[in-house]
């Protein structure tokens, strides 16, 4: 059974910064993209970043660009999302994913950010 468990979320004013953690257990990392995405009430989870082990560059939503980066700890099989200069839009549940794989459907609880001004 997979388990992708986020952590690190918390409330920060504008321009702050904050460090989400995704561990995932039952499932290594290794030659699966991992990604993040984001909900707020009323609107379609939305794609953040992702990392696949293999490639060094992650890729980005326009929204988050040069402000958000993506780390990876594979002794610990934890991705980490570096979020930068955050700003109120910012403001959401944050969840972590592996998709195309078989355990796309598999969602953890996330982890609530929020940004005030």
């Amino acid at each position: 059974q997979v388990q992708l468990v986020e952590s690190g979320g918390g409330s920060v004013e504008v321009g702050h910064s904050l460090r989400l953690s995704c561990a995932a257990q039952g499932v290594t990392f290794s030659n699966y993209t991992m990604a993040w995405f984001r909900t707020t009430p009323g609107k379609e989870r939305e794609f953040v970043m992702a990392i696949r082990w293999s490639h060094p560059d992650p890729f980005s939503s326009l929204a988050v660009r040069g402000r958000f980066t993506v780390s990876t700890d594979n002794a610990k099989n934890t991705v980490y999302l570096h979020m930068n200069n955050l700003k109120p839009e910012d403001t959401a549940v944050y969840y972590c994913n592996l998709p195309g794989s078989r355990w796309a459907t598999s969602w953890g609880q996330g982890t609530q950010v929020t940004v005030s001004s």
